[in-house]
């Protein structure tokens, strides 16, 4: 009973945390969706599109995915004649950056530098476009979107623009109670049976491959599994009672930000008629080599330090 009473109040408080980023992020850009403002970012962006293999009309998805969610960036690519080319490429940079606001907000909560985040981020979206665009010489012909279809609800006045902000914003918290909850209530069992410490070592392995300690690993699954807005109330418990470091805690963001929800946000993409297994490959690959790489780099730099200070 204690572990159940223990779980269900790390439940409600992570998600009391996460509801503040949450509920009014959600409320804010869902408004300003029906304002001029984020018709003139798209306007703004627009001529820039050509760079990365994308007509103009192409920045609508890509403001929406990254301003709301992948499903609203879809709703986007469903509403536009765009070639193969094109929703590969745009499924790829929001794979990396989407839901931009709530998951950076969520990043800074576990402690996760902003400069970092946005850096990463963006800057994996327009490498991988970039590449693509120079690598890949075909898919010209006009996408086929197989059976989905978009759908828009207009608002009718101020009044209603509001109301569906709020019902969107609540819907997005409870959504996260209902996953965060019982989660932190199975968490709970697992470290008071001490699950958590075998399954870290099981795991050793694979997170001392990207330079990140073993009892970050519970951090990099929910990531994985649930993606960064949910997976945000296992690294924020694990931050502040696992005694995981910074230093970790941003290796395996780092992580998470090129592949996280790896089920989801790759499947979501197939109505699309894209290739996703490339789509897969591309997170997966890029996650593994960019975090190796930084945490080679952070270590030789601690190391350079330490011989600094012995020989001062």
């Amino acid at each position: 009973m204690g572990t159940l009473k223990r779980g269900l109040m790390a439940g409600l408080k992570t998600t009391w945390t996460l509801s503040k980023i949450i509920f009014p992020i959600t409320l804010l850009i869902v408004v300003l969706q029906y304002t001029p403002v984020l018709p003139w970012v798209i306007s703004l962006i627009s001529p820039f599109m050509g760079l990365i293999g994308l007509s103009g009309e192409a920045a609508i998805p890509l403001v929406l995915g990254n301003a709301l969610n992948l499903y609203a960036a879809i709703a986007g690519i469903l509403s536009l004649e765009l070639t193969v080319k094109e929703v590969f490429i745009l499924a790829t940079m929001l794979s990396f950056s989407h839901n931009i606001f709530i998951e950076t907000g969520v990043a800074l909560r576990v402690g996760v530098k902003l400069w970092v985040v946005l850096v990463v981020r963006f800057g994996l979206a327009i490498f991988s476009a970039v590449i693509i665009n120079l690598v890949w010489q075909g898919g010209g012909e006009v996408a086929k979107y197989g059976v989905a279809t978009a759908t828009t609800q207009v608002p009718d006045g101020w009044g209603e623009i509001v109301l569906l902000g709020l019902q969107k914003a609540t819907f997005g918290v409870l959504q996260l109670a209902i996953i965060v909850i019982p989660l932190m209530i199975i968490i709970q069992f697992l470290k008071d049976r001490h699950y958590l410490q075998k399954f870290s070592e099981k795991v050793a392995p694979f997170t001392k491959v990207i330079g990140v300690q073993p009892n970050a690993s519970l951090t990099l699954v929910a990531g994985l599994v649930m993606g960064l807005a949910y997976g945000a109330g296992v690294m924020i418990q694990a931050v502040q009672e696992d005694g995981v470091s910074k230093k970790d805690a941003t290796l395996a963001f780092i992580f998470l930000v090129a592949c996280h929800a790896v089920i989801e946000d790759t499947l979501i993409f197939v109505p699309l008629g894209i290739p996703i297994l490339p789509l897969f490959l591309i997170r997966i690959t890029t996650a593994f080599v960019l975090t190796i790489i930084i945490a080679y780099v952070w270590r030789r730099s601690e190391q350079l330090k330490q011989k600094e200070v012995m020989t001062s």
